[in-house]
């Protein structure tokens, strides 16, 4: 059994180090989807977070105060929805006889891509708003009483929470590039030879396990590990570093 073990491992190690063509298109492909998805998030959530995270220090008014709480509530709500039903929507509103199933998306990169922004934009949204909502009160005061205008005050609530805001975008990525539902009833997880049409290493790893090549999903395994451990390092090296500054 040991030998056994040994053996699968010293052939997953060959399949990582050969460069498999097959291997490196389904990662390179999830690095695109994922990283396009979050990209675009970032660009849509980094605003918005700001915008409510800020929101405190001048929701006065009790009408202002409800419609932030009632903002609040919906991007928490949206940050725990199910991969499998966001799918579901965006294959609806794609198939052919959906809203948007003229436009030809649906079991393409492209139809992943939706999938994950719409899962990833709230986590961006929540995460962001947190962070600069924890800024201290008197950042914005401070700066307030020097003579700053709110644009300028905002700029420097934002700066104290940098390390927040990329810990957004690291997080969305995370949840993104490990996210397996949602993209394989938008993408249909094809396969063509060697080239990977909308399969991910997510989606590969359910494929390959259920055809027993235990040896090609545990390789898709140990890069998507290694990814996210890589991630992850970067993140407290950049912590790290701003923590220091």
């Amino acid at each position: 059994m040991q030998n056994s073990l040994v053996e699968v491992l010293l052939r997953v190690v060959q399949l990582i180090l050969s460069l498999n063509p097959k291997i490196l298109n389904i990662t390179l492909l999830s690095l695109r989807v994922s990283g396009t998805a979050v990209l675009i998030g970032a660009f849509i959530g980094v605003p918005i977070g700001t915008i409510l995270g800020l929101g405190q220090f001048r929701a006065k008014q009790s009408l202002i105060r409800f419609i932030d709480l009632t903002l609040r509530s919906i991007i928490n709500t949206f940050m725990g929805l199910p991969p499998v039903v966001v799918g579901l929507i965006v294959y609806l509103l794609l198939t052919t006889s959906g809203p948007l199933g003229p436009l030809g998306l649906l079991y393409k990169p492209v139809a992943m891509i939706i999938t994950q922004l719409i899962m990833v934009v709230p986590i961006i949204v929540g995460v962001t708003m947190s962070a600069v909502g924890s800024v201290e009160k008197a950042v914005r005061e401070k700066a307030l009483s020097l003579g700053a205008t709110d644009g300028q005050a905002a700029r420097m609530v934002l700066k104290e929470a940098r390390m927040g805001l990329l810990t957004a975008i690291i997080v969305a990525f995370g949840a993104a590039i490990s996210e397996v539902g949602g993209i394989m009833i938008t993408g249909g997880n094809i396969m063509r030879g060697d080239e990977s049409v909308t399969r991910t290493l997510t989606t590969a790893i359910v494929t390959e396990t259920e055809l027993g090549n235990f040896d090609l999903a545990i390789s898709l395994g140990i890069i998507l590990l290694t990814m996210a451990f890589a991630i992850n390092l970067a993140l407290t090296v950049i912590q790290l570093r701003g923590v220091k500054r």
